[in-house]
């Protein structure tokens, strides 16, 4: 499994935005020092006290709060998550990180706490001032106006590799992680072994809209829910052939199948995505 995604990511980042844009952080409290990737512990917390929450976004799969004179990077990998909870609230066991904040302007808004927590500890932290230092090999945003059919047309027939390998590749396509790369191409009917360069300008296209299509769907129904994480989310309700090994097409009926590609669990329809290569 790898959680969260892009739209898990998108809907924390917009459920958290209302409640810290405007806010200052009064303190940290680092509770595993590993969760810091940088800078030092020490030098963490003289730099981002008293600094104002400007924006709250995402980039690709980090969380990314913009503060008056840094960028704050959070990747939640495998199991992390991030919560506002009232300042006296009781500590948590899996609690890595802890950002006590000033009262919102607005009126009626109790001083809170934003809290990272990883049961499983890959979850990281990045305070920097300069972006780039974080996400500099990235590759684009598949929601944005740069993202065409066009530029993933080129992109693939400058390669050749494996399609879903290559779509997993952040540096190729920030954002994408097994679930929503299984469901694309199960929507583009491309099976995921198909050499990328073998893939002509009308299939890219297909590719292109559905790379979107999943993308937004899953942001619309606010994610998927798996196991324990990001409860609250739906999209697992509505998937097409993810973790539907032995269950039939929702398109043609034919039993979904499990294989391996890359290390990873790979979900197809063997008759939609038939393998060409």
């Amino acid at each position: 499994m790898e959680m969260p995604e892009l739209p898990e990511v998108e809907t924390i980042a917009r459920k958290l935005r209302p409640e810290l844009v405007g806010k200052s952080i009064i303190k940290t409290d680092l509770l595993w020092s590993r969760t810091l990737a940088t800078p030092t512990p020490a030098r963490f917390k003289k730099q981002i006290k008293g600094q104002e929450i400007k924006s709250v976004g995402r980039r690709a799969k980090y969380f990314v709060m913009q503060l008056s004179d840094y960028h704050l990077f959070v990747h939640l990998r495998m199991s992390g998550d991030l919560y506002i909870k009232e300042v006296d609230a009781k500590q948590e066991k899996h609690d890595r990180l802890i950002f006590t904040l000033t009262p919102s302007p607005l009126p009626g808004v109790r001083e809170s706490k934003l809290v990272f927590n990883d049961t499983r500890k890959f979850g990281r932290v990045w305070l920097v001032q300069n972006p780039d230092e974080v996400v500099s090999g990235l590759g684009p945003e598949p929601l944005s106006d740069a993202f065409t059919a066009q530029v993933l047309y080129d992109g693939l027939q400058a390669r050749h590799r494996q399609l879903k390998p290559l779509l997993l590749d952040q540096s190729f396509l920030a954002g994408m992680g097994n679930i929503y790369t299984d469901e694309a191409l199960h929507r583009a009917r491309l099976h995921p072994l198909t050499a990328s360069d073998s893939v002509n300008r009308e299939r890219a296209g297909a590719l292109w809209e559905a790379i979107r299509e999943v993308l937004l769907e899953g942001i619309r129904r606010n994610g998927a829910s798996i196991d324990w994480v990001y409860r609250g989310g739906e999209f697992q309700n509505y998937f097409r052939v993810y973790d539907r090994k032995g269950q039939p097409c929702p398109v043609c009926g034919t039993l979904i199948e499990r294989l391996v590609v890359g290390q990873r669990g790979t979900h197809v329809c063997p008759n939609c995505q038939r393998n060409r290569s």
